[in-house]
């Protein structure tokens, strides 16, 4: 869907129950800068064809906001479209580990048989591991023809996670840094790693934004966004005094 002049959200790709995830287009004159593609090839098959859709004639450019795979798992079909793919140095991911995300899906089957016929294959039909092609290790800005975008270093959630801005729209794209609806996904880092979330969180909000695209979940206008913040900003303080993930003990 448009969310500004030059903003789009592609919201509630396939990912894993009851998680979605979401992606998101930024189209200027001459560019189309995509961010994210998604967990597997068919969400690509879908981000792709919204970005020609958007600007026929645009060149493409990918941003991976993070490393996890529902983020950078379509990598590999843009590559075959010749697009160049953006991200933190520590982005990257091997086939041992997307092997490992293939066999948690596949256990997370309720259903023994379907389970058994080791389904999650469907998932990831034609997905191959893919590394982005150039690296992200300061902010960094994009010009994509009468828009500016700013790649923004906002770790946390990983080491590895980016923010894009929008200032002209005053649109945000956080990955992961924040979400929506979901609780925040604690499990992959440490309190010291969640100090650091915690200042990245300080760095968005100073940015004002009036339209926010997380990682996950709905995206968020204006009375919304604080609350958000806020709300991530609670879960990452009481994780901190108790030196756990929320989900820890489920």
């Amino acid at each position: 869907m448009r969310i500004s002049s030059h903003c789009y959200a592609i919201t509630g790709l396939g990912y894993s129950t009851p998680w979605s995830v979401n992606a998101g287009l930024v189209a200027g004159e001459a560019e189309t800068l995509i961010v994210d593609t998604g967990a597997n090839t068919l969400a690509a098959q879908s981000i792709y064809g919204y970005a020609v859709a958007v600007k026929p004639t645009n060149a493409l450019r990918v941003v991976n906001t993070e490393k996890h795979f529902d983020h950078v798992g379509s990598n590999g079909f843009f590559r075959s479209h010749g697009v160049e793919i953006w991200a933190h140095p520590e982005a990257a991911r091997s086939e041992t580990e997307f092997a490992a995300e293939m066999a948690e899906f596949n256990l997370q089957i309720g259903n023994r048989v379907r389970r058994g016929r080791n389904e999650a294959k469907a998932f990831f039909f034609e997905t191959e591991v893919t590394a982005p092609t150039h690296k992200i290790s300061s902010d960094t800005q994009f010009e994509l023809g009468g828009c500016t975008v700013q790649i923004l270093l906002t770790p946390g959630h990983t080491p590895t996670n980016l923010c894009v801005w929008v200032p002209d729209d005053r649109v945000l794209y956080t990955g992961d840094c924040l979400i929506r609806e979901y609780l925040p996904n604690l499990e992959a880092g440490t309190p010291e790693d969640w100090r650091v979330w915690l200042s990245s969180l300080d760095r968005i909000e100073a940015l004002q934004p009036a339209i926010v695209v997380t990682g996950h979940g709905p995206v968020s206008r204006v009375d919304e966004i604080p609350r958000m913040i806020d709300a991530v900003r609670q879960v990452l303080a009481e994780a901190i005094r108790r030196g756990v993930p929320p989900t820890a003990s489920v």
